[in-house]
């Protein structure tokens, strides 16, 4: 059941339950999604901002996405394990692994597919949709590294928006997208704490996803984050509003959480 945990601070923290998400099994791909997407629809879960899809994706060995068609979006995969070759009409072709994240803005229109090739491991990553401030860009592609060293207890951000980016190239860099949404993406010790600075003035909302270790939230332990006086398992999301200035999160787990972080413009 979702639940609503309002704190004396004003911050308003509403779980988004792991088996409350939509579910996708199609054999090849086991998916979960936490706004609507494909046959799932739930009127309530439209996104959060110009945030569209947070899709939680299992590709089995051997299998894939074949080619298809974008437009008018700024899609993204964070990849937690395995391997997902990624080819495009704009001549791009590379296998993306743990830590990388590929993002492409699909502008004017573009088709890839998304494989797994590997014969042995399944992959693991998370597809990510945002609407871009303005329609009828080039389309575009880049891929960054963030390895888990750079990410263990601390927040790194991972998406920027142009608005916010301060033009950096580096592999560890923020990529800059054309929206008013900033990701950052942690792995968090238990018992330790992060502070997250609100990205801009006026309102703003947020969105937390605990990133999954198995195809189901474990019925004890695993990773766990409290925000406010709310607690999230794997494979829970949190919408966040009312954050003033920074916002605290905690691991309080009993292994490492890892989980991603968006700050977005209503």
């Amino acid at each position: 059941m979702t639940t609503t945990a309002p704190t004396t601070t004003g911050l308003t923290v509403t779980p988004r339950p792991w088996n409350a998400r939509g579910k996708a099994d199609h054999g090849w791909l086991y998916s979960f999604h936490s706004f609507n997407f494909a046959s799932y629809y739930d009127p309530k879960y439209m996104g959060v901002g110009p945030l569209r899809v947070i899709n939680e994706d299992r590709v089995e060995k051997g299998t894939g996405f074949g080619t298809h068609s974008h437009a008018e979006f700024l899609i993204w995969s964070y990849i937690v394990s395995g391997e997902l070759e990624h080819k495009d009409s704009m001549g791009n072709l590379e296998i993306l692994k743990r830590g990388e994240v590929q993002f492409t803005s699909a502008g004017t229109g573009i088709r890839h597919s998304e494989y797994n090739r590997n014969k042995t491991n399944d992959n693991h990553f998370l597809q990510i949709w945002a609407k871009p401030d303005k329609s009828g860009l080039k389309p575009s592609y880049v891929t960054r590294n963030y390895p888990d060293e750079l990410k263990k207890d601390r927040l790194v951000r991972i998406i920027e928006s142009t608005k916010r980016h301060g033009g950096e190239k580096g592999e560890n860099d923020p990529i800059p997208a054309e929206s008013d949404v900033s990701m950052d993406a942690s792995i968090l010790s238990p018992g330790k704490t992060v502070t997250h600075e609100v990205v801009g003035s006026g309102e703003r909302e947020l969105y937390a996803h605990v990133v999954m270790t198995g195809k189901t939230q474990p019925s004890e332990g695993g990773a766990r984050i409290k925000i406010g006086d709310a607690v999230i398992g794997e494979g829970d999301g949190a919408f966040i509003k009312g954050a003033s200035g920074s916002l605290e999160i905690e691991s309080v787990g009993d292994k490492p959480a890892e989980f991603l972080l968006f700050d977005v413009g209503k």
